[in-house]
């Protein structure tokens, strides 16, 4: 597998090697000791799986008492996958990273601790796995607004569908109080 750093520190792009053939391919999604010797040595405890349709949106979550890790990827369809960074100190606070993640790309994106996470649906359906850190506890979740214009995301949605939650979410500076340190 390739691991690249992205401009903001700790997100990281895995693309893995893919072993294709006229039956159709092969890949490994997750090897513990290839992604510890790549720098991701974070531990998971559970794996999530989501089913959304076209141009939904979901995010931008994170937890704050129990932060979670992630490694993200689409299993089937395509949807553009943005991390935030809103650890208070650091040097990229407020600025996102987005990537299509694909069924045919199979590329993963590696999100610390201390992100906000959210992505968009721009195929007919998209499935979405992904592997946490820490289990979800639904007290400690907070929600920032998907298009708050203090972060700018240029989501390639114009009319998204929303959870009402996701919809009525604060913008990032009215939770500065609750996001976690540098």
């Amino acid at each position: 597998m390739t691991v690249t750093d992205t401009p903001l520190a700790g997100l990281k792009i895995i693309r893995p090697d893919v072993f294709r053939d006229p039956r159709g391919a092969f890949l490994e999604t997750y090897h513990q000791r290839r992604y510890v010797e790549a720098g991701i040595a974070t531990p998971f405890v559970q794996d999530n799986y989501s089913r959304s349709g076209r141009d939904t949106i979901r995010g931008l979550h994170l937890q704050v008492r129990g932060p979670q890790a992630k490694l993200v990827r689409v299993v089937a369809g395509e949807a553009f996958d943005v991390a935030v960074d809103v650890r208070q100190g650091s040097p990229t606070f407020g600025e996102w990273f987005g990537i299509t993640l694909s069924g045919d790309n199979f590329v993963q994106l590696y999100i610390p601790a201390g992100f906000a996470h959210g992505f968009a649906v721009v195929s007919e359906t998209a499935e979405v796995e992904y592997k946490c850190s820490a289990f979800y506890d639904p007290a400690d979740e907070i929600a920032i607004r998907y298009d708050d214009p203090a972060i700018g995301i240029q989501w390639p949605v114009a009319a998204p569908v929303l959870s009402a939650r996701d919809a009525a979410a604060p913008v990032l500076a009215a939770l500065h109080d609750r996001l976690p340190r540098f």
